[in-house]
């Protein structure tokens, strides 16, 4: 259905199926393409599913296999999660067609040279990615609690939904990487 109504049509949005989805009922519109056409193909969905099922679900989740009445909010929940995912890592390309517009002079000579490691140095700043990790780790702390209203629950050691040193890990593993 998302896809019938151009969810796909906008650089933004990258499909996990791409050969698998019905045809736009909406006429792409007529605006200049903010990327490059090789910055446009990229789609590094196959890549996040794989890491999702293979790696960050064992990590998430605890073995309650025979809980089926929980199954539909859980698929619900996954599709919302490597969308998010998808949307956070492929935004990657807009930082990358601004950071080369900044210093065109020094991307220029790497990309001609196809030197990856170089241009990965040029691209990552690290002290921004250890923020990063931090402040979603922060996040994870405030609004991954177990919240109750029972009052002796509350003076106990809080409990996390997920642990907030994984979402760090997540973002440094994962997400920054594939960005």
């Amino acid at each position: 259905l998302q896809s019938k109504v151009g969810r796909y049509l906008s650089s933004e949005e990258n499909p996990f199926f791409p050969d698998k989805l019905p045809a736009s009922i909406i006429p792409p519109s007529k605006c200049t393409p903010v990327l490059h056409p090789a910055a446009e193909c990229v789609n590094v969905n196959e890549k996040i599913l794989d890491v999702y099922k293979k790696q960050l679900l064992p990590l998430f989740c605890t073995d309650q296999a025979d809980d089926e009445e929980n199954f539909a909010t859980t698929a619900s929940c996954d599709i919302q999660l490597l969308q998010a995912l998808s949307r956070r890592i492929h935004y990657g390309k807009f930082v990358a067609k601004v950071k080369f517009r900044d210093c065109t002079d020094q991307y220029k000579p790497l990309i001609l040279a196809k030197d990856r490691d170089a241009l990965m140095k040029l691209l990552t700043f690290e002290a921004v990615e250890e923020v990063v990790k931090k402040r979603v780790a922060k996040k994870a702390f405030v609004f991954g609690q177990q919240v109750t209203l029972n009052i002796d629950d509350n003076t106990k050691e809080a409990k996390y939904k997920v642990d907030p040193s994984l979402v760090s890990r997540l973002y440094d593993e994962w997400v920054m990487p594939l960005t």
